[in-house]
């Protein structure tokens, strides 16, 4: 069966896919808020209208998709042949009936805010933000040392990631887990990642770490204090007080030893620290842009740093501790991470810091913070940027985005040669 749709030009046939594509938007009054209809709607027409529309919005077209129901049963089907009881995706997939608007929405309108890498710190580093951490620090002194010895991760580090994630667990989201993954699984923009934390999902539910009713989290799925994806809490959570389940939810021992698991995972190493601020004049910042390569990686944080090099290299091309003093003469590699203002001197533990978020604007936060967690001085918020700061090269920083290997989330930052020449003395 064809159908045709009206507009200012000729009739147009659409095929079978399109009209029910046509049909699904429709019936969205109560799934899409009207912005995304709209840019469903847009999707559909440029389908109709072949090669046309497409230069015109710029939107490739939408892969079809089942109705939700159908698309729920298939999944219903795989996860008992993957092991799961059936009591569990009766359980987790019987509440589920439609997908969830808000997380649909939340997916299609991620706003970004473009902030200077000095503004977004100053933001983090609150005295607030300090001193409460520094009291939970103190409150769980005894066991964030045996987690410290145990995995080679530094407290303050595991409760800078805390209070960054989920803000000391105050806030750590409401949106029930399994319908937020499958609302983002069956929606084609990620389909195949978050089809597979669905998976993972219902396997954590099968070996009864958590009850159904309590699995919850951001609106991409990221679950409890610090904010593990499935797949991350499969690898990674730990039941750190023993009484058999990893609960990253409400058990701060199991939360803080998750996180040194994770952190231990991607390459930290223990007694070691993960970099400095320094200093460095125009003169050496021009230097450097001229001279030190960037690095590769996949992700953008990595893409706008330098490559590695000895202490002694730095040295040479000018870089200075913060306080203008020389670089300490130790046998390590550095790179280079850049603001408009501020410039650190990274070493191999900023890596796993990168891994568990893959931007600077968060890197740093949590390094910075931490080392006023260690700090016996009294708290200091970050320093504000001068003004011209805001017109240096920002920090793009997205609002309530997935953890752990949902990429949209990730603040990025532009390249390190255009903000090395503009740095100041």
């Amino acid at each position: 069966m064809q159908a045709t749709t009206a507009g200012d030009g000729p009739t147009t046939a659409l095929s079978a896919g399109e009209v029910r594509r046509l049909a699904v938007v429709r019936r969205g009054e109560r799934l899409y808020t009207a912005r995304v209809r709209r840019q469903l709607m847009v999707g559909v027409i440029a389908a109709g209208l072949g090669g046309l529309a497409a230069p015109w919005h710029g939107r490739a077209q939408e892969p079809e998709r089942p109705p939700f129901q159908d698309w729920l049963a298939g999944v219903r089907d795989e996860a008992l042949t993957r092991g799961i009881r059936p009591e569990i995706v009766a359980q987790a997939l019987g509440d589920v009936q439609e997908p969830l608007p808000v997380v649909i929405e939340r997916d299609r309108s991620q706003a970004e805010i473009v902030l200077p890498l000095e503004t977004y710190v100053s933001r983090r580093l609150t005295r607030r933000t300090i001193a409460n951490g520094r009291q939970m620090y103190t409150r769980h002194k005894r066991v964030l040392a045996d987690i410290e010895d145990k995995y080679g991760v530094p407290a303050r580090i595991i409760v800078a990631i805390w209070g960054v994630e989920s803000n000391y667990g105050r806030f750590s989201g409401v949106r029930p887990t399994v319908a937020a993954l499958a609302t983002l699984a069956w929606d084609p923009r990620r389909a195949t990642f978050f089809r597979g934390e669905l998976f993972n999902a219902l396997e954590i539910l099968n070996r009864g770490d958590i009850e159904y009713a309590r699995m919850k989290g951001s609106w991409a799925g990221a679950m409890g204090q610090p904010q593990f994806m499935p797949s991350s809490y499969l690898q990674y959570a730990a039941d750190h007080d023993g009484d058999g389940r990893r609960d990253i939810w409400t058990s701060a021992p199991d939360v803080f030893a998750s996180i040194a698991n994770y952190l231990k995972g991607h390459g930290w190493t223990r007694d070691q620290r993960w970099g400095r601020e320094v200093s460095l004049s125009a003169a050496a910042a021009q230097t450097i842009a001229d001279e030190v390569g960037r690095r590769e990686g996949t992700c953008q944080a990595t893409r706008s740093m330098s490559v590695a090099l000895p202490l002694a290299e730095w040295t040479r091309l000018g870089v200075r501790a913060q306080n203008g003093s020389a670089l300490p003469a130790a046998d390590v590699t550095a790179a280079l991470v850049s603001g408009a203002s501020r410039h650190f001197l990274v070493y191999g533990n900023y890596d796993a810091l990168l891994a568990y978020n893959c931007a600077h604007a968060y890197a740093l936060s949590v390094a910075l913070l931490g080392d006023q967690l260690g700090s016996g001085s009294a708290p200091t918020s970050a320093a504000k940027p001068k003004a011209a700061a805001a017109r240096k090269p920002a920090t793009r920083v997205a609002r309530r985005t997935p953890r752990h290997r949902a990429a949209a989330r990730t603040p990025r930052t532009r390249g390190l040669a255009a903000r090395l020449t503009g740095a100041r003395s």
